[in-house]
């Protein structure tokens, strides 16, 4: 992980006060530039490409949020001399909660947070049908001497069946970042958010599909100092599709907190 090495670009000047923005899972740093050219300048953005995504290398091994922390606080620590503000949307704001509650990380002064996955879902069903599948097909092979384990669990993934019975997001991977992907979405937060203890923003679309409302509700109660904000009709992309609320709310936000 030491030579690990994020793609960032930075935007504003060297003196303003620093910005850590992180995008969600499958995209990249130009998702957030419409919001890091709007406040920097005063602010000095930091616009990460996640390992994996954008510009950045796959990680040397499947990685989950405690590795992506790693990774981010390493960063802050090297090219960042004062406490920073993170920006997330979707899987970095999970990443971002993460990192505020822990107690080993590097200073994080607040968190602004765009649809912030974390909170542990409501499963219908049919999850719970196509999870129980998929631990039963699992067994047998985890079962097998471990010479010939490895193999057939490569083929397991690669079958027509497993990618039946994976996410859109799942099948949309290669490799290490498939098992990178089930790391990290579920790694859920429930319990662990009353340890984030800078003020938090929130943003979140009403016609959001990926996070519910109820996620939102229950890390609003959970996080001791947070605000909601809820832009009417918009979907989990809050932050593309009305860029001028959040970008208000944010340079609002980043002025009186």
């Amino acid at each position: 992980m030491q030579d690990y090495r994020l793609n960032v670009e930075v935007l504003g000047p060297s003196e303003g006060p620093a910005l850590l923005l992180l995008h969600g899972w499958g995209r990249s740093r130009q998702d957030m530039r419409p919001l890091a050219e709007s406040l920097a300048p005063p602010f000095q953005a930091h616009l990460v490409d996640l390992p994996g995504h954008g510009a950045s290398p796959d990680p040397p091994e499947p990685w989950g949020v405690p590795e992506h922390a790693d990774v981010l606080n390493a960063y802050i620590r090297d090219s960042i001399p004062s406490a920073v503000t993170v920006v997330g949307h979707s899987n970095g704001g999970r990443i971002a909660l993460y990192m505020a509650g822990d107690p080993a990380s590097a200073p994080i002064e607040r968190l602004a947070l765009i649809s912030p996955s974390g909170v542990a879902p409501e499963r219908s069903w049919a999850h719970r049908l196509r999870a129980a599948l998929a631990t039963a097909l699992k067994a047998p092979v985890q079962a097998l001497p471990a010479s010939v384990r490895a193999p057939a669990e490569d083929w397991l993934r690669h079958s027509l069946v497993w990618r039946l019975l994976g996410s859109a997001d799942y099948n949309a991977e290669q490799g290490v970042m498939r098992e990178t992907f089930v790391h990290t979405v579920n790694h859920h937060l429930n319990g662990a958010l009353r340890r984030v203890d800078v003020p938090t923003l929130l943003f979140w679309g009403t016609e959001d599909e990926a996070v519910s409302r109820r996620q939102m509700t229950v890390m609003a109660s959970e996080i001791p100092d947070c605000g909601l904000v809820e832009l009417e009709g918009a979907g989990h992309f809050g932050h593309l599709r009305q860029p001028d609320v959040v970008q208000a709310g944010l340079q609002h936000f980043l002025k009186n907190s």
